[in-house]
């Protein structure tokens, strides 16, 4: 062999020693990072809109025709304004009838006041019997009772009547009306759904899975979504005890302190919450495996450079990184990148830092 084949044999022996063996059972190259766990406060933004907290469905209480409807979607109504009328013929008439049964009574009790005071003046002079002035006093007492019943009777019908207009409980704002004009309507049921001008709740349909986190005491802020600047803050007041069937969420209600004016009813609203903080480590995403349907990692045994893939429980994603909260141990190393190769028991040649 000459000078020259010997120096390029010796070139190509060093570059093949230089070269990273990739054949299996040797050594691969792969990024590690040490495991680090801190203390990780995460937030929770749903959008949802802003609603009164005392709604009001009202109807009337006797049945009848609809002579009129007076308010609509939309209207501000002060309380005690009437919002409808039904036709009152019916209870009028029947208050005509309970005045003359007053009136009727009232002759009765005077009649019988004129002759128990007669026959109390005969017994006194010895004239009439004791039997006579007892009966003149029982028809007395009859009489007064006749006339409080027929009073109360009166005033029965009145408050019917009263029922034919239907009024607003308080200020607030129609925000649906079922009335028409000409309708029969029945005792009961719905015409008008007034929302009172207090205070104002927030209404979010929140995931379940949401529920299992331990949230934080600094309650919620909530923030007008065309205007960042508008925001208010609260906490939660209510919470339904159903899942709705189907969008799997929850709907919470979150009082709000204090309501800018600009927060009317019906405004879409953004909703910030804090989770009380974990303790996480932050591993890149392309870091992660899977082993049997389930999250993993690639853990490095720092004594003969071998990899073994361990499953760990993570808390949530975040953009290009995800939150471990168990699983691993603080100051382990885990392969950050340079994964798809790798097997169980593979030795790696490792170089620190995580993945860029």
């Amino acid at each position: 062999m000459t000078r020259s084949g010997r120096m390029m044999l010796a070139a190509l022996l060093l570059s093949a020693a230089a070269a990273p063996a990739l054949a299996d059972g040797m050594a691969r190259p792969v990024r590690i990072a040490p495991v680090h766990f801190e203390e990780r406060e995460q937030s929770i933004t749903i959008t949802g809109e802003v609603v009164a907290r005392v709604e009001t469905e009202l109807s009337f209480r006797v049945g009848g025709r609809i002579t009129g409807w007076f308010v609509d979607v939309g209207d501000a109504v002060r309380e005690g304004e009437v919002l409808a009328r039904l036709d009152p013929e019916e209870q009028k008439a029947d208050v005509e009838a309970a005045e003359a049964g007053v009136r009727a009574a009232e002759a009765q009790l005077k009649l019988a006041r004129t002759n128990f005071d007669r026959q109390k003046s005969l017994l006194n002079d010895g004239i009439s019997t004791q039997r006579d002035y007892d009966d003149a006093e029982t028809a007395l007492r009859t009489a007064e009772s006749a006339r409080e019943a027929a009073v109360a009777q009166r005033d029965t019908a009145r408050e019917v009547l009263s029922y034919t207009e239907l009024r607003a409980p308080a200020d607030g704002i129609v925000t649906a009306r079922l009335a028409e004009t000409g309708q029969v309507a029945q005792a009961a049921q719905t015409m008008f759904t007034i929302a009172d001008n207090g205070p104002r709740d927030a209404v979010f349909n929140v995931y379940e899975s949401l529920f299992f986190a331990q949230p934080s005491k600094d309650g919620v802020t909530v923030t007008l979504l065309s205007d960042e600047s508008v925001r208010a803050t609260g906490h939660v007041r209510e919470v339904s005890p159903t899942i709705d069937a189907q969008t799997g969420t929850v709907r919470v209600k979150i009082a709000m302190d204090e309501t800018p004016p600009q927060m009317t009813l019906g405004a879409s609203v953004v909703g910030v919450g804090a989770l009380a903080p974990r303790r996480v480590a932050v591993v890149p995403w392309q870091a992660l495996s899977g082993i049997e349907g389930k999250p993993a990692l690639w853990i490095v045994d720092k004594a003969n450079n071998t990899v073994s893939l361990r499953p760990v429980e993570v808390l949530s994603f975040e953009t290009g990184a995800a939150l471990v909260s168990g699983g691993i141990e603080e100051g382990e190393t885990y392969v950050a990148d340079g994964t798809k190769l790798l097997r169980p028991g593979q030795t790696v040649a490792a170089s620190e830092g995580a993945a860029q």
